[in-house]
């Protein structure tokens, strides 16, 4: 079974700002001081690299995802 890519999330940062990181990252891919930036950035890598990407608001809790890689549920068309 192939090894998933992980995922990427938008987060609050807790001097400001928001993060765009990895799954398992002590660093982040991106510091923004909005939040619309971090989740735009955040799109792009995650769109590239094939991977989950989750929103996380300011409380820590999922908003919204969306899937660029191997979607377990693929839209039937």
């Amino acid at each position: 079974m192939p090894k998933k890519p992980g995922s990427h999330h938008v987060v609050s940062n807790a001097d400001g700002g928001w993060d765009v990181k990895k799954d398992g990252a002590t660093r982040s891919s991106g510091h923004f001081d909005k939040k619309q930036d971090a989740v735009d950035a955040g799109r792009k890598i995650s769109q590239n690299q094939g991977t989950e990407f989750y929103i996380h608001g300011k409380d820590g809790k999922i908003q919204n995802k969306d899937s660029h890689g191997n979607d377990p549920y693929p839209p039937k068309g």
